[in-house]
């Protein structure tokens, strides 16, 4: 298939909703995400029990990529035709029919929501990546001086989750913002606007979150599922991430 080809065929699932509300080419990529994700799940121990770096990266890019398409969803499902005047109530017309619509039912708008950013997914989907050996890492120095002992290892997962939020939370978000202005093509000048406008809030919102994540994981996750699970959890908190910085790289266009 030509570029030209692919070109018509994206831009043409771009421009069609399903029932007027969920933007048919989004859905479709979180689909075909979520069915790599199930996959990954299912022989997760294998694959970590022989390579446990490259399936945490792995893992981490593909929910990376789930998170930021869940955010582009929502963008367009705020964009699209008639949202201010959407109750998200379900229409009784939509009730009434027989079958599932046909690609030819669903929705054509003469204003199409936000094309789907391919690029924006692979920035996501590339963090994901080339963090996780870090995080693998200092998942690994956690536990080794912190052990979780018969003791008292409440007070050990509290004492990870401080070092955790205190040291590489900040780090983090430095990494996050700084990777992807870089990513964009911005340079020095961008990446200090956005973390004067975003670092901070960004940072309380973390600690509003992570705390209590990173107590139930430390304290019941086994050490192998404790990157996937903060993944799993951090899909929410990934797209909050991706809205933030793509409203920011929006004023800073502006």
């Amino acid at each position: 298939m030509s570029y030209g080809t692919r070109r018509r065929v994206l831009d043409a699932l771009n421009r069609r909703y399903i029932y007027g509300r969920l933007p048919l080419l989004h859905t479709i990529i979180f689909l075909i995400e979520m069915a790599a994700a199930t996959r990954l799940a299912a022989k997760f121990n294998a694959y970590y029990s022989e390579k446990p770096v490259l399936t945490t990266m792995v893992t981490n890019a593909i929910l990376g990529g789930v998170a930021d398409t869940v955010a582009q969803l929502i963008t367009a499902f705020r964009s699209r035709p008639g949202a201010q005047n959407d109750d998200l109530s379900i229409e009784i017309r939509d009730l009434d029919k027989e079958r599932p619509p046909t690609l030819g039912e669903l929705g054509h708008q003469k204003n199409a929501p936000p094309p789907f950013d391919f690029e924006r997914l692979t920035r996501f989907m590339s963090y994901g990546f080339f963090m996780a050996p870090i995080q693998f890492k200092w998942f690994g120095f956690l536990s080794r001086t912190f052990p979780l002992g018969k003791k008292n290892p409440t007070m050990s997962a509290m004492k990870r989750v401080a070092f955790d939020q205190l040291l590489f939370a900040p780090f983090g978000l430095v990494c996050f913002f700084t990777f992807m202005t870089v990513a964009e093509g911005g340079g020095k000048r961008a990446l200090t606007r956005k973390i004067q406008d975003v670092y901070l809030p960004t940072l309380k919102a973390n600690f509003v979150l992570w705390p209590a994540v990173q107590i139930l994981n430390f304290r019941v996750v086994p050490i192998q599922f404790q990157i996937p699970f903060v993944s799993s959890v951090g899909i929410a908190w990934t797209a909050y991430l991706s809205l933030t910085n793509s409203s920011e790289d929006e004023k800073l266009e502006a």
